[in-house]
Parts: structure tokens; sequence; C-alpha cells
């Protein structure tokens, strides 16, 4: 592989004009696909052989009047201190609000009035309105919910207290700033690490323009595939980090390759060649995780998965052939001032240097104080509760929030979250449903049941004692589920919510074992041992337990929360944990190859294992502690979101790069391989014999180049 990557190199170096236009093309090209392409339509949301989604879709063929896929909405009325909204004065403008509603927009599929629907409260200072519309929440116009918006107004102009929630009102997450706080951020820091500002300016533009592409390319897909806003969030969280980060490698090693006097081309050839085949390795391994998501079976979690994966294989695309067309037209400015006076030494120590060797001489220390930081840190995920964030998550500054606390208040926390039970039978099983549903605890409401007009599905709303995502109400929906028999199906927000978060438990496991063992047979072949992966593999499990740990504590318990933003604790989202599993995966994998191939190299090369440590740290470390900090400086960006989802991946992925970066491969790492010795690198020769020769290290390049390697080529740096 180092020898088809140094061809490879050295070519685009050489047609670095052709190379240059053919990436610029491609981005013009993906960035007027999504110009043109029409807007996505929709972005729906199924859990394939969950009864949940059975019900869905029978109340889909059976009840197509009922809307079952379209958007809801609630408009929630209460009366100045007082008054009651049965007086004749509120009753008039309830009126008036739903027969605005009715005429507002043609996309209305029912509003409900709530006098005759039994939506007052009890003390008669609450009313709703609900609203079905014909279709999802994304393929609302603007006209229909500015109508919804200006019946609320008109209302609340005459006195009255207005709120408006449900799904109807769902916007496009809003980032902010973040992501460009976090590229500005990154490009301070590559200016530190290479002290050039051509040199720190290559990988920001080479992963704008990777993002760009697969960006562009989403965007103009998303009709066609049915792809969700949180899609493209996450294929440029993603892109962003691993394009500057796999850029970065490569223009550190092209560096070196200068400074120890090879000319420019021959230079770009030997980085691509080696770095090249570690930035290779580490893009599987993200690969790897991201494309594995699909085993969880949930559609939308898929697609969010290839479409970031995708994003990671132009990054890679990019920093072995853009990278080195680039250098070609940067000619020595991609060095430092220093450098290019010749005064930087390379052989002097060095912080990692330095950091390298205390750590051989406190092996135990280190470890023992790494292990038991990550898991105390780890305790609060003990207590993780999880859950898919409703109105209730929202800052109490929004609307949303305002109504789910009105209805909270008037009506039960239970009526945020109604649940839709479904039953196939005729009018007489539909009875014997609802009686038998009276006789379980856990609700406030019953309602009688709705049968369709071929009189075979009735639909029955029941209304929970306690809060969406309580473990009552997650109770009450097993009771009767179990009571009810086969024919008899519950639904709705808060019972997919349960099968979801089930769905994903379940998943978690198997997912686990394919990502992990795919990923450790990859790294057997890059590092020829089966002690290292199997330590990789354990430092990342404890690296993102303890990830998990500071979300539960900041989201879930609060901990910090104004800090970040936090205005409303509750249940972590379901999917969060099989997907910090899938991501951090990956991106600590790429600081477990781009650190350990340096000091196998040098192991291979003849250096002692304790040598070898220090040498894969005097000309790592650095550039992995940047790789690192731009990372979490990404990912951080994310944590300005609107969208409460957004934040807690943009948090739990910071801070999962900090303990696994700083922690593990650079503290438990070393300290585990300098107690395992020559041990670390040890494989059955069966094993040798049987997994291929990738030639990471560059035994076949160096042969080609001339010979056998020397002290010389030994410092020629893997980064």
């Amino acid at each position: 592989m180092a020898t088809f990557l140094y061809k490879l190199g050295r070519l685009a170096f050489r047609r670095r004009r052709l190379v240059a236009l053919l990436w610029v093309a491609l981005l013009a090209l993906a960035g007027t696909g999504a110009a043109t392409a029409p807007a996505a339509t929709t972005s729906s949301f199924s859990i394939p052989g969950t009864e949940a989604q059975k019900a869905f879709d029978l109340l889909e063929q059976r009840f197509p009047e009922a809307a079952a896929d379209g958007a809801t909405a609630r408009i929630v009325f209460k009366a100045p201190q007082g008054q009651k909204m049965t007086d004749a004065a509120n009753k008039a403008k309830v009126d008036k609000t739903v027969a605005e509603l009715k005429t507002g927009s043609d996309q209305i599929a029912s509003v409900t009035d709530p006098y005759t629907a039994k939506a007052v409260s009890h003390d008669g200072s609450t009313a709703y309105v609900s609203v079905a519309y014909k279709v999802n929440g994304m393929e609302l116009t603007d006209a229909t919910r500015e109508a919804l918006q200006e019946a609320g107004h008109h209302a609340q102009g005459q006195g009255l207290t207005v709120e408006i929630g449900g799904d109807a009102l769902q916007a496009m997450p809003e980032t902010g700033s973040g992501e460009i706080i976090g590229v500005i951020v990154a490009g301070i820091v590559l200016v530190i690490t290479f002290g050039s500002l051509v040199a720190a300016g290559l990988p920001l533009l080479t992963a704008i323009i990777g993002v760009g592409i697969g960006v562009s390319t989403i965007t103009a897909l998303a009709s066609v595939l049915d792809l969700g806003s949180t899609t493209s969030t996450l294929a440029m969280m993603i892109g962003l980090a691993v394009g500057i980060d796999y850029a970065l490698f490569i223009v550190s090693r092209y560096r070196a390759e200068l400074a120890e006097g090879h000319d420019r081309e021959e230079a770009a050839g030997r980085a691509v060649g080696t770095a090249g085949s570690a930035v290779v390795f580490a893009g599987l391994t993200v690969v790897i995780a991201l494309v594995g998501l699909a085993v969880v079976n949930i559609p939308m979690l898929t697609k969010m998965g290839f479409a970031a994966a995708g994003t990671v294989v132009i990054a890679v695309l990019i920093a072995l052939t853009l990278i080195p067309a680039l250098l070609g037209f940067a000619g020595t400015k991609v060095l430092g001032r220093k450098q290019r006076k010749g005064g930087e030494a390379g052989d002097k120590p060095n912080v990692g240097t330095r950091w390298a060797r205390f750590v051989l001489r406190r092996p135990v220390a280190v470890l023992l104080a790494g292990v038991l930081g990550l898991g105390a840190i780890a305790v609060p995920a003990a207590s993780l509760e999880m859950g898919l964030p409703d109105d209730g998550s929202q800052p109490t500054s929004t609307t949303q929030r305002r109504a789910y606390d009105l209805l909270s208040d008037g009506f039960g926390p239970g009526s945020n979250g109604p649940l839709i039970v479904v039953v196939d039978g005729d009018k007489a099983a539909a009875d014997a449903t609802a009686k038998t549903i009276q006789g379980i605890q856990g609700h406030v409401f019953v309602s009688p049941p709705t049968l369709n007009k071929a009189g075979d599905t009735a639909m029955i709303t029941v209304v929970p004692k306690d809060r969406p995502s309580s473990a009552a109400t997650e109770e009450l929906v097993h009771d009767i589920r179990d009571a009810g028999g086969d024919d008899v199906l519950v639904t709705g927000a808060t019972a997919m919510n349960i099968d979801f978060s089930q769905k994903m438990n379940d998943a978690l496991l198997p997912y686990l074992a394919l990502v992990v063992g795919l990923a450790f047979l990859l790294l057997m072949v890059v590092f020829r041992s089966v002690l290292v992966p199997l330590k990789a593999a354990l430092g990342f499990l404890l690296s993102v337990v303890a990830a998990l740990g500071a979300v539960v504590a900041v989201f879930q318990w609060g901990w910090l929360g104004d800090l970040f933003g936090v205005e409303q604790t509750g249940p972590i989202m379901s999917m969060m944990p099989i997907f910090m599993v899938g991501v951090v995966f990956g991106l600590a994998m790429d600081y477990e190859v781009f650190l350990v191939t340096r000091m196998r190299e040098a192991y291979v090369h003849g250096e002692r294992p304790g040598e070898a440590i220090v040498t894969g740290f005097r000309h790592g470390a650095r550039v992995v502690t940047a790789a690192a900090v731009i990372m979490m400086a990404v990912f951080a960006g994310f944590i300005g979101s609107s969208e409460q989802m957004v934040k807690m991946i943009g948090f739990g992925l910071a801070v999962a790069v900090l303990f696994d970066a700083f922690v593990v491969r650079m503290a438990i790492v070393p300290a585990v391989l300098a107690l395992l010795g020559h041990k670390a690198w040890w494989l059955p020769r069966w094993l040798d014999r049987a997994l291929p020769n990738v030639d990471v290290e560059g035994e076949g390049l160096r042969e080609q180049l001339g010979g056998p390697a020397s002290d010389d080529d030994r410092e020629l740096a893997k980064v």
C-alpha cells in the first residue's frame, strides 16, 4: 500500500493543476445540485418491527381520514385570574380561533372544539384546541405555520394567555456561530503547530472543500432519499474534524521529509506513502463504525451513518490527492520561518519526548491515575435514563415549552403524551378493550372507541397519569399491551419513544461486537499484534463510558447546565449510547493508528520497546495533540445549537475526544506498552502468515527507494 500511495502522491504533485481543477469541479457540481434540487419534503421517522410502527401502519391503511402521519398542534388557552374558559366572553374568543384555524390553510385535516371534545380542565382555567394536518411537519408550508401562529396571537391580544405546542412548529435546528468559532480555533491551533499560515491554511481549506462536497451532495439527494435535517449536521461535524486531522498528518509528514533534504516532489510522495497509509486505515475504522449503524435497523440512523461515512471517504481522498497537489503550489512557504532559515532542530527533546520518558519511569502510577480518573467520571452513566426529547426539553423561552407546562398544570403531565390504542376488530372488541384498559392503573382518561368507516378498526385515546418520559408511563404501555392481546396495538409519540429506546438497547451489544470485531481485525493487520488492538479497544470502552457519564451529569442531572445552555434536564436521547460508540470508536482509532504506527515502525527497525515509545511520542505527540484540540473545537462548536439533540451530540463527542486522546492514548496506552515490553508486539506465527501484509511501515517502499533502512531513514517519522 505504501508504494502505491507514494506513486499517487507524486502523481498528484506533478499534475497538481489537473487534480485541483477536478476537486473544484466536483465542488461546483455538488453545489449546483444542492441549489437546484427540490427541498426535502419529508423526514419520516419509522422503527420497523416495533408494535408502535405496526399500529401506525394499520392506522394509515384503515384510518386514512385520521391523517395518522400528519403534523399536530395544540393551542393552549389559560383564562385570566378569577375567570374561566367557560365564561361566555372567553368561549367566544376560542370559537373565533377555531373558525380562523379551519379556514387558515388547506393542509388542515381537522380542528377540535375544546367544549365538545372535553378539552377543558376541571377547574375551568385551561382549554386546548387540537389541530391535525394532512402532511407531516416538514411538509407544512410557511403560510400554514403563520396561520397557526396568527390564530394564537389574535386570541392572546384579547386578554387570554395563549401558547402553541406540537410538531407543527418544528423548525430546522439553529447552530448559530458555533461551527465558525470551532474552525477559527482550529486555525489558531494549526498556526501554532506549524508556525506557517500557508501550512495552517491547507488543512482548513481542504476540510471545507470536503465538507462542502459532502453536505451539498446530501442536500441534493435529500428529497430523493428522505434525509432529515440532522443528517447533514452529523456529516458536517464528522467531516470537518477528520478532514482537518487527515490533512494535518500529511502536511506534517511532508515538512519532516523536506527537513530530511528530499526535494519537494519526493517529499510529497513519501508523505503520502507513509502518513497516507495511516490516514487510509484511520478512515476505514471511522467508516466501519458509521456504516455499522445500519445494524440497528432504524432508517434515520442508517442514513445518518452512511452520509457521514461518505463525507469521511471524501476527506481521505482529498488528503491523499488534493493535499499533495496544493503542496506543489505552496512551495517552501509550507515551512515555518525557522525551518526555512535552517534553524529548527528535528531531534531535540520536546514535550512529547519528556512526557513519554516520565510515563516510562512511572507506568503503574500513570495507568492507575488514568483508569481511576475516567472510572470516577463514568459513575453517573450507571444512572442513565433514555428517551427522546419532546417539548418538555425545549427552552422555557419557547412557546412549545410554555404550552407543555400549561397542559401539565391544567390536565396533568400525561396530557402531553396521550397514547393511541388501535384495536384491529369490530365495535364489540373495541368496547371490551376500553373496559379492560379502564381496569389498569396509571391513566387519568380513557376515551370511548372511535371506529373507522368500515367498522373493522377502532382508536382509543388513553391519557397517562405521569409525564411522557416517565417509568410509570412506560409501565402503563406494557400493561396495556400485555392485557390487550395480538389485536390491540399501542402507538403515539410516547409509545414510539419507548419502542425506539428498547430497540437501541437491544442493538447495542450486536453493534459493539460487529464494529469492535471488524476494527480489531483491521488493527491486527496494521500493528501485526494481538495485544495492541485489544488494549486499543478496551481503552476506547473506558473513554466512551466516561463520556456518557459526563453527558448524564450535565444533561440529566443538570451539573454545569447553565454553562452549556441546558435549560431543562431530562432523559438522555435514546440513540446517544450507540451513536457515541460508533462515532467515538472511529475517532479514537485515529489517534491509536497515528501514534502507535510510529512506535511500531521504530520497533520493527530495531529500537527497544521503551525507545520506540519515546520515538513515537517525539514525532507524533505534538501533531496528535493538535488534532485532538481541533476535533474538540469543531465538536464543541455544536454545543451552541438550539436543538437539544445536536447540543448533546456535540458535547458528548467533544468530551469523548478529550478523554480518549489525552487520557487513554497519551497516558494509558504508553503505560500499558511500557509494562508489556516486547510482549506488546507478539503475534502467533500462524496468524502472521494468515494476515495480509499491507506494508504500513513502508518496508517495500524503502527497498524500492534504495535499500535497507538506515539510522537516517529511521528518523523519517510516521505521524
